[in-house]
């Protein structure tokens, strides 16, 4: 996999696994958590408990025109440990990003936390054109752990 296609961040949260996973589980805790700003809300989605269920999200961005929606398919699913999924338009199959999240305990109350965004099974030309990835930057992907420690103590 191309390091050019992906971005990996990497915070230690001082929280159990568990609860960093009940937040990242819960589609309605979404918007707190996204330092893109492309997140706004979730439509009534219930929470994620297994590979193949799918979540939709209320997303705005100018590289959507304006407000639209997201149909997220969970490709990962492992209790207290991983949750990741490819996004793609509402109503599509997935064009190939995908985020994941994997939660390492480092003690009791401390949970490491790895949030990738990888972007290498993206083919379409046109797409890639359009969306110019990375769409979400590495800073943006830090701000969002710190949103994500902030949710989880609160």
């Amino acid at each position: 996999m191309a390091q050019d296609q992906q971005i990996v961040v990497q915070r230690t949260i001082d929280a159990p696994a568990k609860d960093v996973f009940e937040v990242l589980t819960n589609p309605e805790r979404h918007a707190e958590l996204d330092g893109s700003g492309f997140v706004r809300s979730d439509e009534k989605t219930d929470r994620i408990q297994a590979v193949g269920d799918v979540f939709t999200m209320n997303m705005t961005g100018d590289h959507m025109g304006g407000d639209y929606q997201t149909d997220n398919h969970v490709t990962a699913y492992d209790t207290n440990k991983m949750v990741g999924w490819k996004t793609a338009p509402a109503g599509t199959e997935p064009p190939g990003w995908e985020w994941l999240w994997e939660l390492e305990p480092q003690g009791p109350d401390s949970t490491l936390v790895t949030h990738t965004y990888d972007w290498s099974r993206v083919t379409d030309k046109a797409l890639l054109d359009k969306v110019g990835f990375p769409l979400v930057t590495q800073e943006q992907l830090e701000e969002t752990l710190g949103r994500l420690a902030a949710a989880v103590s609160s």
